[in-house]
This record gives C-alpha cells, sequence and structure tokens, in this order.
C-alpha cells in the first residue's frame, strides 16, 4: 500500500553527509533536477523535494555497529583530524534504487550514514533496531 506508484506518499531520511553543507547545495538538492544514473546509461533527474539541516546535534538514532572510518584522518605528524559532517531530514515522494546517496553524492556530499524514519504517517519514533510495533 505505502509504496504502490499510485500513491505519492512521503518518505523522510535523516542522512549524515560528509562536509560542511552550505545552503545554496540545500537549495540545489530540495530543487530537483539533480542527475542520477539508474544503470545502463540511463540517468534520472530528480524531482524537487523537501531539504532541511538538522541542528548540530547528532540526532537520536541507535548507535551504528561500524563506526565510520572515512571520517578519521591521520596527519604527516600523526596527529588525527576528523571531518566534519551534516546531518540532513530529506523528504521525497518518489523511490530510486539508491536516490538519498546518488543525490548526496552527486552536490559533493557523500552519506555516511541514512535512516529512514518516516513513510507517510508512520514514523520510526523510539522503536530499535529489529523492534516490531
Amino acid at each position: 500500500y505505502y509504496l504502490s506508484k499510485a500513491k505519492q506518499v512521503e518518505k523522510e531520511y535523516y542522512v549524515q553527509v560528509e562536509g560542511a553543507i552550505a545552503t545554496d547545495t540545500l537549495h540545489r538538492l530540495a530543487a530537483g533536477h539533480v542527475g542520477i544514473s539508474l544503470g545502463r546509461g540511463k540517468v534520472h533527474m530528480t524531482q524537487p523535494c523537501r531539504v532541511e539541516r538538522l541542528p548540530d546535534v547528532e540526532p537520536l538514532l541507535p548507535p551504528r555497529s561500524r563506526p565510520v572510518h572515512s571520517l578519521i584522518r591521520k596527519k604527516l605528524d600523526g596527529s588525527i583530524v576528523l571531518t566534519p559532517t551534516s546531518w540532513l531530514s530529506i523528504t521525497l515522494v518518489e523511490g530510486k534504487n539508491r536516490q538519498v546517496r546518488k543525490m548526496t553524492a552527486a552536490v559533493g556530499h557523500p552519506t555516511l550514514r541514512l535512516v529512514r524514519v518516516r513513510v507517510g504517517d508512520v514514523s520510526l519514533g523510539d522503536l530499535l533496531p529489529g523492534e516490531l510495533r
């Protein structure tokens, strides 16, 4: 029911991307027309969507099973530098394969973590991985 093509159901994702994302990049994502590859030489231009920068505090999500190693960089002097990240909320009505990951990569900010938090009126809330409601 929720994923039927006849129904335009919103899907909301919390997305952690690499780097500090600029406001004009948020507008570019929201406006749509970001070209993403569908394979076999096909390119899909995305529809407009809702994109918001989340506050600087990481959203309350279950812990990752593995750390994001690409965030940790070792300098020549041995010191460790953490790459800055940004958290976004992206709400779509279309759902192409790996669309959110491809959209953020196309604007220069690869996705590090992706969590679907809502489909239509059904939200994740405080549900943990493996739990049912």
